[in-house]
């Protein structure tokens, strides 16, 4: 199987650690707008060699594992240098103007549009971790648009990293995810932010943070190249979550102002409901 990892990161890399695991006779070559990260992944031999035009025309699968905005630029050229027999998938956050921008590509039946709902805060080739993908959902969106023995060649890979398969149209997974994702990634930066404001001294962040704190601004440690292109993408979803949001943060701070602590505590424990749902996702099913 020859394989193309466009974007040499988290993702990418972690992709190419199990697809070697998987199938030990692979071969995959890399491209990335970074010199140093394609060097990188050559010495930790996430990759064989950086990938040319001939590469792309014999690829059985190509993977493209960058921020979404460099995707919709990319990606109808990745399409024009491709076999006819290539598959290509996409893990970019957000769906709707990716698969907009491809629908009336000659190529478009050679494209998958996929989510992998994991990662962790770190980028680049050294932050690839292998079994990233095991018991984590993939998203596909749009899947009766590509060609069916495509669909079989993506599942059997998707399988065989141990994923979950979720089906939903684009608009509905940029919906979805702006409440479960990118507003968790907000709310990790801007509680980073405030206290980074109001705390000068970073000793006494340091000294007082307690597991709790570190946990909820984890995903403030995530790279903004990536995110910002998120946010504009999928705008008026952020947007609309973030009025919904901000209104319980205005309310939960009125009942704090009234001394409304019996409100407090039932907001709470209804809240704590929760619970039952997350029970229900396995643990290392950590969002991207």
């Amino acid at each position: 199987m020859n394989v193309i990892i466009v974007g040499i990161g988290l993702i990418g890399g972690s992709m190419a650690r199990d697809l070697r695991c998987k199938y030990p006779e692979v071969s995959i070559y890399g491209m990335d707008a970074s010199a140093s990260h394609l060097e990188e992944a050559i010495r930790l031999q996430l990759i064989d060699g950086i990938a040319s035009s001939k590469e792309f025309s014999e690829a059985d699968i190509v993977i493209v594992s960058i921020p979404v905005d460099a995707i919709v630029k990319e990606l109808p050229k990745l399409l024009d240098l491709i076999g006819d027999d290539s598959l290509v998938i996409d893990a970019g956050s957000t769906k709707s103007e990716i698969c907009s921008i491809v629908a009336d590509h000659p190529k478009r039946r050679n494209f998958l549009a996929c989510h992998p709902i994991a990662g962790t805060e770190f980028s680049g080739p050294s932050a690839a971790i292998s079994g990233l993908f095991e018991g984590k959902t993939n998203i596909i969106c749009e899947v009766e648009k590509t060609a069916f023995k495509l669909q079989e060649r993506a599942l059997n890979i998707f399988s065989g990293l141990g994923m979950r398969i979720r089906y939903m149209n684009p608009e509905a997974h940029d919906r979805h995810i702006a409440y479960v994702s990118h507003l968790s990634h907000i709310s990790s930066f801007m509680l980073g932010k405030t206290v980074i404001e109001k705390e000068k001294n970073e000793r006494d962040i340091f000294d007082m943070a307690g597991s709790g704190f570190e946990s909820t601004v984890r995903l403030a440690k995530s790279s903004p190249a990536m995110w910002t292109p998120i946010f504009k993408q999928n705008k008026e979803n952020v947007v609309e979550t973030l009025d919904e949001y901000i209104q319980n943060l205005e309310a939960f701070k009125q009942k704090l102002i009234d001394n409304n602590f019996e409100g407090i505590y039932k907001e709470m424990d209804n809240t704590n409901k929760i619970k039952a749902i997350l029970k229900g996702i396995p643990q290392n099913n950590k969002d991207r």
